[in-house]
């Protein structure tokens, strides 16, 4: 039997529904293409049943197929994307009666009901178009995509950045009358130095403007900081620790009882270089045994005779990677003069954009000048500083008001580029502070107003107890196969053939799936305004230039610095 459409020369008919597609058999495949959308794999189609409602499918292959009579008959697999019902939405395909009435390509308005029923107004947020019709925008839900966890994966050249920049700019700008910053906070951990031109109105912040107080790491980050873990000694772990205490304690001016409340983790001031003087002091102590030297050793006679400290000699080691730490001048920004005078309300306020006379809805933290091996602390101690805000925050609030159900009327979006950098899928102890801190938000950040969006051209290398926190995914092109199978191992087992597609995504088009999104969806992302400052440097066009001159002495200042 042949099933007609309203057309004439639409002539086709579904063969077979199985629980994940739809095959249709197609007379004349010219003929079946008077839709203003092109037909091609990743085109939609529009199957009525007998109850008037429309399954919309979207075209996964085209085979073709000889029958019985010699003639050449087109098959098509689509997969079921939902029903259409008195012009909404509705996910799944299994409602679909047998026989079908009709088939035929979906139209454009039919595509745009799809997506814009799908989200309330008050809650759209858009950055993306339809993939295979670029007049048709795909809203998400705002609410449901920010205060979940977003994940941004794709290999170089993808349009990562891009997409991360377009994203942010959008939430930046979405705003009602009467104001001209909007309430969003974003922090964007910036590791290659290239968001700088892409949010010209942030708070940007590199190392010759960071100042971090080091006597707010807790126990674990100043013993990953300023001791040899893996050394394993205890006797410096027993004499930092004794230092800072008894620092804290000289510094604080409460009464004797709250004085010994005092301990490693509490973020009060401490005088890192008095610490060394007191490393010092026990390296070389010498300690009086109360007896005197007997008249037979003229030069001593009668002098205090003295004895080694238990420790002398043994700190050598210890006081000279203090040293080091202390007079390294790239480390300025987390050990100079500054990071001693420093409040806890100015730090917390330049790092969240409340800076007095320069407010901004995005800070940039560039860590391209952050020496490696302080890389985890600097990014630990930011992370765990905006977690704990949240955390009281919401304490103070409630306190406040009881009935409150809003926890955090200012919530944070943290964005971390490069992702695997600082949180990856790893026990080294380079990475636990960071990891710890950033996996810590992954679980508990939500119930606190912080959230966060990693971006990653690695994602097979990023802890996947971060990783499998995000309930929002922005898949780009991935070439890498054990990236893809993560991924894929994340992502629902519905999506059919779109996941195979990663590898041959063009730049800006990104599989879009998650809480947030009406259905799985190819998009193309929008153009960012400001672009980040592009990291592809024309190789062949500069070789062809005359030969540069260099200034090594120049180099040579820079480096020294």
């Amino acid at each position: 039997m042949t099933l007609a459409s309203q057309d004439d020369s639409i002539n086709a008919q579904v063969i077979a529904v199985f629980p994940d597609s739809v095959r249709i058999v197609v007379d004349d495949l010219e003929d079946f293409k008077i839709a203003e959308e092109s037909l091609k794999v990743g085109s939609h189609l529009k199957i009525a049943d007998n109850e008037n409602a429309v399954l919309i499918a979207i075209i996964e292959n085209f085979q073709i197929s000889v029958n019985e009579k010699g003639k050449r008959e087109h098959i098509i697999e689509a997969f079921p994307l939902g029903i259409l019902r008195n012009g909404k939405f509705e996910r799944g395909g299994d409602s679909l009666a047998t026989p079908p009435k009709k088939v035929e390509p979906a139209t454009i308005d039919d595509i745009k009901q799809i997506y814009d029923g799908s989200v309330d107004s008050n809650k759209k947020f858009c950055f993306s178009k339809l993939s295979s019709n670029r007049e048709v925008a795909v809203p998400i839900d705002g609410n449901k995509f920010f205060n979940k966890h977003i994940a941004i994966v794709g290999s170089t050249g993808s349009g990562k950045s891009h997409t991360l920049a377009t994203i942010i700019q959008n939430a930046v700008k979405e705003k009602g009358e009467g104001f001209s910053l909007n309430n969003s906070h974003i922090i964007v951990f910036d590791i290659h130095s290239e968001y700088k031109s892409a949010f010209p109105d942030a708070t940007y912040i590199d190392t010759s403007s960071l100042t971090l107080p080091y006597w707010m790491l807790n126990s674990e980050e100043l013993e990953e900081f300023f001791l040899d873990t893996e050394a394993n000694d205890h006797n410096q772990r027993n004499i930092f620790k004794e230092a800072i205490i008894l620092d804290r304690r000289e510094k604080f001016t409460g009464s004797y009882a709250e004085k010994q409340k005092i301990h490693l983790d509490t973020p009060l001031l401490f005088d890192i270089n008095k610490v060394l003087e007191y490393a010092k002091a026990k390296n070389t102590e010498m300690i009086d045994t109360g007896e005197v030297y007997a008249n037979s050793n003229k030069e001593k006679a009668g002098q205090p005779r003295l004895t080694q400290g238990s420790l002398h000699g043994k700190l050598t080691n210890y006081v000279s990677r203090l040293e080091n730490k202390i007079n390294d001048r790239r480390l300025e920004f987390f050990l100079g003069e500054q990071s001693r005078s420093i409040t806890f309300e100015q730090t917390l306020q330049m790092l969240m954009g409340y800076k007095p006379g320069s407010m901004s809805n995005v800070t940039v933290i560039d860590l391209s000048g952050v020496p490696f091996e302080v890389l985890s602390i600097t990014v630990s101690l930011i992370s765990r500083l905006i977690f704990e805000y949240g955390y009281i925050y919401k304490r103070s609030r409630c306190s406040q008001n009881p009935s409150e159900t809003i926890n955090n009327n200012a919530p944070i979006l943290l964005v971390y580029e490069e992702a695997h950098k600082y949180a990856p899928n790893s026990e080294l102890s380079k990475y636990r502070s960071s990891k710890v801190a950033i996996e810590r938000i992954a679980k508990e950040g939500r119930k606190y107003g912080i959230t966060l969006l990693l971006a990653s051209q690695r994602p097979s290398e990023i802890s996947e107890t971060i990783f499998s926190q995000c309930n929002n995914f922005i898949a780009m092109r991935l070439t890498n196969p054990i990236d893809q199978g993560y991924v894929r191992k994340l992502l629902p087992d519905s999506l059919g053939s779109l996941a195979e597609k990663m590898t041959s995504f063009r730049q800006g088009e990104a599989l879009l799936v998650g809480e947030s999104v009406v259905l799985p969806t190819i998009v193309q992302i929008d153009p960012c305004g400001n672009a980040p400052s592009s990291n592809d440097i024309p190789y062949w066009e500069l070789w062809k230039e005359e030969w540069k001159e260099i200034d090594f002495t120049d180099i040579k200042r820079e480096w020294y610095k």
